[in-house]
């Protein structure tokens, strides 16, 4: 029996909790080696990840560098990841999303006529600059590839349009899967300031998950958001809107100078991902510019506010679970209060149904690579 080398690459957060129960799939597999490299682009919320899946790295290129630019991580990791393949001369090179790990990844693979497998292929907004750079690595990625494994039928025809014609498969998103690993009823957090703030039941205030921070919504729009969650935790004492602040400077000064000093506000540091999927399995509902969550709350019954412009996962807005609300104050406030204060509108948005996969998408893409 030939056993075929798969080298899975990721190096942020997002791309972590996605790839993890594809790794523990593929690991599962006889005829399948599977060999983890990590570019560190993410570094403390990666390690995280891999703790709370029990998964070990086999290559680490540790690239993170404080305030580095797009430019400086893509030069890291395309000659690293030189060496490692040619050394370890894998079968097929896994890369996730929209990452600048996975556009460099896959074009180091390129250049070494590996084949490349796609996880989360054919999100599209058709706006290059928004996300941005997530909606051109997309594209690129997209030209580089040969095994496109597309969360829904919509992903699946944009990349038809786009000329792809074999190596499409539509599988669901590995996202829905992490849950079997991560959520629990008797939860305790290990944020020690979350588990007092809500770690018993009892607590009935309506908790909000606010998370903010993608780089087009740095400065102005970015205070809009922040200015709207203000309105809202003054004038509904009954909410708790709990926001993990990530790490970069930009995003953590603006979001103390305005939302600090509210007590109905709980800045706290970023969670792992134990702590942030039982986190959203309790609150009320979300309110974020993350792409991973407009997947991960459909699934658990939580209406999501997408606070930027359009989005890549068009899905769940057409099956009534996410609205794009966009980075006008007056619009997010409208929006977040009506969640509040209407049952009806409400229940539309929690009872919808969820567009992403019954959570085995990480078994149906081993399958196929075991086949291959």
């Amino acid at each position: 029996m030939k056993v075929k080398k798969i080298f899975a690459v990721f190096g942020t957060r997002p791309e972590a909790i996605k790839m993890c129960p594809l790794i523990i799939e593929l690991k599962k597999k006889d005829n399948i080696k599977c060999v983890v490299c990590l570019t560190g682009q993410h570094r403390e919320m990666l390690t995280q990840v891999m703790n709370a899946f029990q998964i070990s790295e086999d290559h680490n290129l540790k690239i993170m560098r404080e305030k580095q630019s797009i430019t400086a991580i893509s030069i890291a990791i395309l000659q690293n990841m030189e060496e490692i393949l040619v050394s370890e001369q894998p079968d097929i090179v896994l890369v996730h999303g929209d990452t600048t790990t996975s556009f460099v990844a896959a074009l180091a693979a390129f250049y070494q006529k590996i084949p490349v497998g796609h996880v989360e292929a054919g999100l599209r907004t058709q706006n290059k600059y928004s996300p941005y750079p997530e909606e051109m690595n997309r594209c690129l990625i997209a030209r580089i590839a040969d095994y496109h494994f597309s969360p829904t039928e919509n992903n699946a025809q944009n990349l038809r349009k786009e000329g792809v014609v074999s190596g499409i498969y539509v599988t669901g998103n590995t996202v829905i899967d992490a849950f079997k690993y991560t959520i629990s009823d008797n939860y305790h957090f290990h944020n020690e300031i979350l588990e007092r703030a809500i770690g018993g039941k009892e607590d009935k205030r309506k908790l909000v998950l606010l998370t903010a921070h993608r780089r087009e919504n740095w400065g102005i729009p970015l205070k809009h958001i922040f200015r709207a969650v203000k309105r809202i935790a003054e004038e509904h004492k009954e909410c708790l809107i709990i926001y993990p602040v990530h790490l970069n400077p930009i995003v953590k000064e603006s979001a103390e100078s305005i939302l600090g000093k509210l007590d109905n506000v709980l800045l706290i540091t970023p969670l792992d991902v134990l702590d942030m999927h039982n986190l959203m399995n309790r609150c009320y509902m979300v309110m974020t510019d993350s792409g991973g969550l407009q997947e991960e709350a459909p699934a658990l019954g939580k209406p999501v506010l997408v606070l930027r412009t359009e989005t890549e996962r068009p899905e769940a807005v057409e099956a009534g679970t996410v609205e794009v609300v966009g980075i006008d104050e007056e619009h997010i406030y409208k929006i977040a209060k009506e969640l509040l204060v209407s049952k009806t509108r409400y229940e539309q948005m929690s009872n919808a149904v969820n567009p992403y996969g019954d959570g085995n998408a990480a078994g149906r893409i081993a399958e196929i690579l075991s086949a291959e």
